[in-house]
């Protein structure tokens, strides 16, 4: 008595639906990756191998590499920087300014911000990019 089969069942995984399910995976993280960097204005930090992060009341400082100054993302002058930062500094007593600094400025402009969060007893952090 022959008791086999005739047919031999294959195991088959349909994949038509796999490229619709790539194509809006796809495109959910494009459209939520330009959304989770709100930073605007685009630096080459230096590297570090050890940091810390900052929790109390910060203030960001930037300096491109063409030295326009920005602080919170407006656009001031080298000058101004000192009666911005005391404006802040009137609304909140302990306050930390974050300093994100492109690589190619030199380091008297780094200087003379640093120069400033004294003069005001600031505390200052200079910002890098962890490797």
């Amino acid at each position: 008595m022959n008791l086999r089969r005739r047919h031999k069942i294959t195991p088959e995984v349909s994949t038509a639906s796999m490229n619709d399910i790539m194509f809006f995976l796809m495109l959910f993280f494009l459209i939520a990756s330009s959304v989770v960097n709100p930073n605007v204005i685009k630096l080459l930090l230096p590297k570090a191998s050890s940091g810390q992060s900052v929790s109390k009341k910060t203030i960001s400082v930037s300096i491109t590499k063409d030295l326009q100054y920005y602080v919170e993302k407006q656009l001031v002058s080298s000058a101004e920087i000192e009666s911005v930062l005391n404006s802040y500094l009137s609304k909140s007593d302990e306050l930390t300014v974050i300093l994100y600094v492109d690589k190619q400025v030199q380091i008297q402009d780094i200087v003379n911000v640093m120069d400033v969060s004294n003069r005001l007893k600031v505390k200052l952090v200079l910002a890098t990019d962890p490797k």
